[in-house]
């Protein structure tokens, strides 16, 4: 396997993963994908050996590893752009700045068997998922050489997904990624001056006003940011504050599921099942509980195309106004009993490896 790289831009700060292996994972380039028939699905149940070993999984008590009797799995990627079995080395290349590629990057398989969408299966079932992401971070800070975890989820061809399999992923990263870095510093700089939390100030003008509110429960809120960047962009706030994800509760982790699982379910019935991205932003592992940053989920729906004008000025050019798309959302009802109940599986083609 090529070793990858991390390289500083001595301009913005800002550093890129040079990933060779990348390039060899398997890419959809149609816009539209579908399971055919006779292809393999390589996260269904039964075909583990398709996978790398799992490093954990929520199965039944009479199951083995790397077998059949789960219901959510992580594995390592099978195409990493970043790996934990290299030593951590900073060098300079001339003026450059470039270190190798230590980190981790990790697939959460969302459910044994095949589902597109994590808003169709049951709530428990997202809840699973959202514990193996907190179970993950903090498993992974306690490699000293590891600083920060995104967790992300692509859905659909256009939004970068190359299986359809519902499945989301982690990287862990030796830096703080720029984006994080500057939500946190300017996060920092408003508490400077005003003594209190952005995200909570927000909130609190969000909830008053309740303009670009999509949804809201005792524990978090969803709404569609003021300066939002893309149609329907909506972000998932804690009403506490944690600038870790890690430290959340298990009844704030399934207070997230149910919203997490409503505001997708109402993206996908307003929107006709677009590709969407999330992210899960969370404070770096070497830092304490931050009075001035607060995790949280940030959901964009793929409707338009990011292109030069975006590219190169960093503006973002968004049709829909965040007041109407909130009012739209929240105008979506979802059914009780939207997706798939837990006990209504439909049958995967099974392949042995080998």
């Amino acid at each position: 396997m090529a070793m990858s790289d991390l390289r500083k831009d001595p301009v913005t700060g800002r550093w890129v993963i040079i990933a060779p292996d990348r390039a060899k994972r398997p890419v959809h380039h149609e816009p539209v994908f579908r399971l055919a028939a006779d292809r393999l699905d390589p996260f269904a149940e039964g075909n583990e050996g398709f996978t790398p070993p799992e490093i954990l999984a929520f199965r039944s008590s009479d199951s083995a590893p790397n077998g059949p009797g789960w219901r959510v799995r992580v594995v390592p990627n099978k195409f990493p752009a970043l790996r934990t079995d290299e030593e951590l080395k900073k060098r300079g290349v001339g003026m450059y700045d470039t270190m190798t590629g230590v980190g981790a990057h990790e697939v959460v398989i969302e459910c044994p068997h095949y589902e597109e969408s994590l808003a169709r299966l049951p709530a428990d079932n997202v809840r699973e998922v959202l514990v193996a992401y907190k179970e993950r971070l903090l498993d992974l800070k306690r490699d000293v050489r590891l600083v920060h975890a995104l967790i992300f989820k692509n859905k659909g061809a256009l939004a970068g997904a190359s299986l359809e399999h519902a499945h989301s992923q982690l990287i862990v990263t030796s830096v703080v990624p720029i984006s994080v870095w500057e939500e946190m510093t300017g996060a920092l700089e408003f508490y400077n001056y005003r003594g209190r939390c952005v995200y909570q100030d927000m909130l609190d003008q969000e909830l008053e006003s309740r303009e670009r509110v999509v949804l809201e429960t005792a524990d978090y809120a969803a709404v569609c940011p003021f300066a939002s960047r893309f149609p329907f962009e909506t972000w998932i706030i804690p009403k506490h504050h944690a600038s870790h994800y890690e430290t959340s509760s298990d009844a704030q982790i399934a207070a997230l599921a149910r919203v997490l699982k409503t505001t997708l379910a109402k993206l996908e019935l307003a929107l006709d099942d677009p590709p969407y991205n999330y992210v899960l932003h969370t404070a770096p592992f070497d830092t304490p509980e931050l009075p001035h940053y607060r995790w949280h989920l940030e959901v964009f729906p793929r409707l338009t195309r990011v292109a030069g004008f975006e590219w190169g000025s960093g503006f973002y050019i968004n049709p829909v106004p965040p007041e109407e798309a909130a009012e739209f959302l929240r105008s979506v009802d979802v059914p009780q009993n939207y997706g798939r109940a837990a006990e209504d599986k439909p049958a995967v083609k099974v392949r042995k490896a080998g």
